[in-house]
């Protein structure tokens, strides 16, 4: 019997269809909404909208899905670039200071992003009861980032999740079970060990993950790298090598950008002069805050304010 020989043509074809499907949907859900993230009546579901490519986007992400439905986008990650358009996605396992940026979107042809939130607890959850299918590792750490192209499986996935907001008295009992899906489907992905990492217990990429969250806590203050490296039961040298390894910067780099990610946010929410967020997101020195934030947002604090607030 000859094997039936599958088309690689076709493939790209169901997954080029499968997008423009989503990308009719997500344009229905933000029609007349504005540029901007929106949320849906299913918590972990948000729509992306972006009608110019010159949207920059800065923040802490927290563990995301993100499939970019149509047009291009840019991330920053400390000095590394990622790059990814329609039909790929981008998964962030741990808190990770970005800044993304929009390259291609038309008011015609907006960008149009399906974002969801991911629970590493969920993760581990599939993980245990699929222990014999799902192998895992502790000792290496990967980037908490990563990007690759969507399969026609988890587009499915992606489909059946936004069709369920047609029938929100669907939701409550099938969202949790297509999410549960996607979490499978990352999982035995061509990246599944990034996603695997996070929610191996005991794993190092997990046990810098704590730390994260314990800087994310309390950015402001005064931070020892041998502290740090004690809470994650590491010496000094291999917590400052498994760090890197998975957020790409040193510790006192990851609090400097949430420092100036705070100070930005005070002086855009609630109108702090550049001095005063300066000392509350613990500078001592005005002139450094400055040159550090220039070199961050590529300009110095009361230009970039006025830019953002007339964008």
């Amino acid at each position: 019997m000859t094997p039936k020989i599958i088309s690689p043509v076709i493939h790209q074809d169901e997954v080029a269809n499968q997008c423009k499907e989503l990308a009719t949907f997500i344009t229905r859900y933000t029609d007349g909404k504005g540029d901007g993230f929106h949320k849906t009546a299913i918590d972990e579901l948000e729509f992306q909208r972006e009608s110019s490519v010159s949207t920059h986007l800065h923040g802490v992400c927290s563990p995301t899905l993100a499939i970019l439905v149509q047009g291009k986008k840019e991330a920053l990650l400390g000095e590394e670039i990622y790059r990814y358009s329609a039909a790929q996605y981008l998964v962030v396992s741990v808190d990770l200071p970005l800044s993304a940026f929009i390259v291609e979107a038309t008011p015609e042809q907006p960008y149009l992003g399906f974002k969801l939130n991911l629970d590493p607890r969920q993760l581990c959850d599939i993980i245990t009861a699929q222990s014999g299918a799902i192998a895992s590792s502790k000792k290496h750490s990967t980037r908490g980032l990563f990007v690759s192209t969507a399969d026609v499986s988890l587009l499915d996935c992606a489909l059946r999740l936004t069709k369920l907001l047609h029938t929100p008295q669907d939701i409550p009992m099938l969202a949790p079970l297509i999410i549960r899906e996607i979490y499978y489907r990352l999982l035995i992905g061509e990246q599944g060990e990034a996603v695997r990492q996070i929610a191996t217990s005991g794993s190092n990429m997990q046990r810098i993950a704590e730390v994260l969250k314990l800087i994310k806590a309390s950015f402001t203050q005064p931070m020892r790298v041998e502290d740090l490296a004690e809470q994650a039961k590491m010496s000094p040298s291999s917590f400052h090598h498994h760090f890197k390894a998975v957020t790409s910067m040193s510790p006192l780099q990851y609090q400097k950008q949430l420092k100036l990610l705070e100070a930005r946010r005070l002086m855009l929410a609630e109108n702090a002069d550049a001095t005063n967020a300066a000392y509350q997101v613990g500078y001592e020195s005005p002139s450094q805050f400055s040159r550090e934030y220039s070199r961050m947002f590529g300009a110095p604090p009361i230009r970039d304010i006025e830019r953002l607030r007339t964008a």
